[in-house]
């Protein structure tokens, strides 16, 4: 939506602490055409199509952005090789045009090509059947602008990846897919929606919502930091809260037209050199698939796929899930991984549309939008790769509740924030790198998530040197990439710094709690903390992670959850019965 001040596009990128006051102010004294629920990849999609739309449009989240699913998924952008078997094609074929508007067009900044080694296993007929497999998933667009599929012999497999088994194989396939930080591509579209004219707010929790005569007219809101409650007035509202669907239905008084599943997904993390690999891997399991994915100096390997029926903010994994995931990994790995290897684990949920089929490694990931009820929108299902998609058809769902003829999506031509003259950047980035007195590997990371906006974050340096030196215990992040995650990224605690703005809680084994001091106070003079604030907020990080670790140690869903539930909440009025 247009600004009432004018020139203010490029402050409207920024979500920073004086940004989310006004913002508090505008949705309660202003009237959107569109108010969206859920600021994880489908909601933060659905603010930027709208916006691009010329509607005016606000979304809200009641913890972070990328806080639930988005910020704990496979991390890669893919067509889903496996639902050819599942006879998907059509979905198979939506996600590779959207795996390469990403790598081209829309965020080469974020999203990478990542190559992955299938190893063959049977002699005769795997062979063609995976060919063909390949060369159909090639034909979609599997192979539009990245290397096709490659057979390999057993030592040519080896030759890639010697971590494997000699007896594990009889030889392999490589091909080709992409990868993001999944909560890093969806803080940067949710931004990208500020910067064309949407009123973005994290920590602004719906309790209800305002009716008039029989439809819905808006939300009433509540602020999680200090509690008190507005009132937002709009003429469509969509519900794109992932697995928090069903509840915030009730809350709405409506009918759901379909049922949200929750699917539990563990990945852990282990150093790069535990496997010697220049690939990842993709093996097959009984259930499903596993995907071993390099990250960095690190392995994300995972993940599972169960039912999970508790605590919807904070999926816990069990021991069962991480032995599951080295049992799988260590029938290929010539040196098995151990428990002491792994750095980090986490766990997410799935929002699969609930079918006839129990089994959550078949439910369908085809997404659903339906009118719940009068003014009120829910969109469902899904895979992250199809967000855009995902969230133009929410969009077009609303054409009858706003005045006017409503424009037609038009997201797959606008680049996310940093995404405009980025290969320029990388071209110089000797250049840039000696004028900051940075080696040139910093300067490539940085350019890998910021884009063009990299020079914001160095901006920071020219006012404080400082700023420019590693965080102590996590030295692969600057202390400048904490003070622009207050200013322009929208965080507000040390949680929502260490766990989605960077890595660190995943990437170093001590889980962020080694820097936990570090970077609080690099927060706190941004937000103004006292001692106390400081110490209260170290204090429930470290919690976070004791629990986390614990539970990690328990034999089941309930034991993990159980032991989760009693780290404490950084959102001290979140009310936790309206999800």
């Amino acid at each position: 939506m247009s600004s009432d001040k004018p020139g203010t596009a490029e402050r409207q990128a920024k979500l920073g602490p004086e940004e989310h006051e006004e913002n508090w102010r505008r949705l309660g004294e202003e009237e959107f055409d569109v108010v969206v629920v859920g600021g994880g990849i489908t909601g933060a999609g659905v603010a930027l199509d709208a916006a691009t739309r010329g509607l005016r449009v606000a979304l809200v989240e009641a913890r972070d952005l990328a806080a639930g699913t988005s910020s704990r998924s496979s991390k890669l952008f893919h067509g889903g090789l496996r639902y050819l078997e599942q006879l998907e094609f059509s979905l198979v074929r939506e996600a590779l045009h959207e795996r390469e508007l990403m790598l081209n067009r829309l965020a080469p900044h974020l999203v990478k090509p990542v190559s992955f080694l299938y190893p063959l296993t049977h002699r005769f007929w795997e062979r063609p059947y995976t060919a063909a497999g390949l060369l159909l998933y090639d034909r979609m667009g599997g192979a539009r602008s990245v290397p096709g599929q490659k057979h390999l012999t057993r030592a040519g497999a080896q030759r890639m990846v010697p971590a494997l088994k000699r007896d594990a194989m009889i030889g392999a396939v490589r091909y080709y897919d992409a990868q993001a930080d999944d909560a890093r591509h969806t803080m940067t579209v949710a931004r990208t929606a500020a910067r064309y004219g949407a009123v973005v707010r994290t920590s602004t929790q719906v309790v209800d919502f305002v009716h008039e005569a029989d439809r819905i007219a808006g939300a009433r809101l509540r602020d999680v930091e200090d509690g008190r409650e507005t009132e937002v007035r709009a003429k469509s509202v969509i519900n794109a809260t992932g697995v928090w669907t069903d509840e915030l239905q009730r809350l709405s008084g409506g009918r759901g037209h379909f049922r949200v599943r929750a699917s539990k997904g563990v990945h852990v993390v282990v150093p790069r050199d535990r496997i010697v690999a220049d690939s990842g891997m993709i093996l097959r399991t009984e259930k499903s698939v596993l995907f071993v994915i390099p990250w960095g100096n690190h392995w994300i390997i995972g993940t599972t796929d169960t039912d999970w029926y508790l605590d919807l903010a904070h999926p816990a994994a069990t021991k069962k899930d991480i032995d599951y995931i080295l049992d799988h990994v260590n029938t290929v790995l010539a040196t098995p991984l151990q428990h002491s290897d792994i750095e980090g684990v986490y766990a997410g949920l799935r929002p699969l549309l609930a079918g006839e089929n129990d089994d959550t490694s078949k439910l369908s990931r085809e997404h659903a939008v339906a009118r719940v009820a009068p003014g009120m929108i829910a969109i469902a299902g899904g895979k992250y790769t199809t967000y855009r998609v995902m969230a133009k058809d929410a969009v077009d769902a609303v054409s009858n509740d706003v005045s006017g003829r409503m424009a037609s999506s038009i997201t797959d031509r606008v680049p996310l924030l940093g995404a405009d003259g980025y290969h320029a950047l990388v071209n110089q980035a000797d250049q840039l790198a000696a004028a900051h007195g940075l080696h040139p590997y910093r300067v490539r990371h940085l350019l890998d998530r910021y884009g063009s906006m990299v020079h914001e974050v160095l901006a920071l340096c020219d006012e404080n040197p400082e700023l420019l030196k590693p965080i102590d215990d996590a030295p692969n992040y600057l202390k400048a990439e904490v003070v622009y995650a207050v200013r322009n990224e929208a965080a507000l605690h040390l949680e929502d710094v260490l766990t989605r703005r960077t890595r660190i809680s995943f990437e170093y084994p001590h889980r962020g709690v080694d820097c936990a001091d570090q970077v609080a106070r690099l927060i706190g003079a941004e937000l103004g903390w006292d001692e106390q604030r400081i110490t209260s907020e170290v204090e429930k990080y470290s919690e976070r992670v004791r629990a986390e670790r614990e539970s990690q140690d328990q034999p089941d869903d309930q034991a993990a959850d159980a032991t989760r539930g009693t780290a404490p909440e950084v959102r001290d009025e979140l009310v936790e019965s309206v999800g």
